[in-house]
């Protein structure tokens, strides 16, 4: 059932699949659907727990390899870059369960920006790794980047919009690593 609904729900959005389908594609009953998912929310929150998954496990791996940081977030940039180019690509699975979310306060809506402060902190200490100096504002331009790259990597061509975000991301080391504290504010 998960991977059912992983699969469309990323491949079509997550209104716009139901539960009667998930269980058809699944091939379990609706009865059994609903005793492993009370609600549809449940499973959205499963299939975002799954994407988060996959994101700190490509984090882990890429800090598992001992690389200087910067290294890492080269790692990370290609990991990033990768996905773009990837067959089926359709943007950030989270960006896109918050598009379909809105209110900040759903369950839904909080994971996501869970998802995000994590990957925002894990970034933040890597740049810090880097050069001891405030690292928060150089982790942000990289989020951000990241986001632009996902969210437009569906609709313009994967290869120019990989090669313009891992320019952006040398750009950004290059900058953080040479910058004192005032122009990192700027950046």
């Amino acid at each position: 059932m998960v991977d059912t609904a992983c699969r469309l729900f990323y491949a079509e959005g997550i209104h716009a699949v139901g539960v009667d389908r998930i269980a058809t594609e699944a091939r379990v009953t609706r009865a059994t659907f609903c005793r492993y998912f009370p609600s549809k929310d449940d499973l959205v929150l499963v299939y975002l727990g799954e994407a988060d998954a996959a994101m700190r496990q490509r984090v882990d791996e890429a800090v598992a390899a001992g690389l200087p940081a910067a290294d890492t977030i080269r790692a990370l940039s290609k990991s990033v870059a990768g996905s773009v180019q990837s067959p089926g690509y359709r943007g950030c699975a989270f960006l896109n369960a918050v598009a379909e979310f809105p209110n900040p306060e759903h369950p839904v809506h909080v994971a996501v920006l869970a998802h995000r402060q994590w990957f925002l902190d894990k970034v933040t200490e890597l740049l810090a790794d880097i050069r001891e100096t405030p690292a928060e504002a150089a982790a942000h331009h990289f989020v951000m980047m990241r986001d632009g790259a996902t969210v437009v990597g569906c609709l313009f061509d994967p290869g120019m919009v990989r090669n313009a975000f891992l320019r952006g991301v040398e750009g950004l080391l290059r900058r953080h690593v040479a910058s004192d504290k005032a122009e990192l504010a700027d950046i």
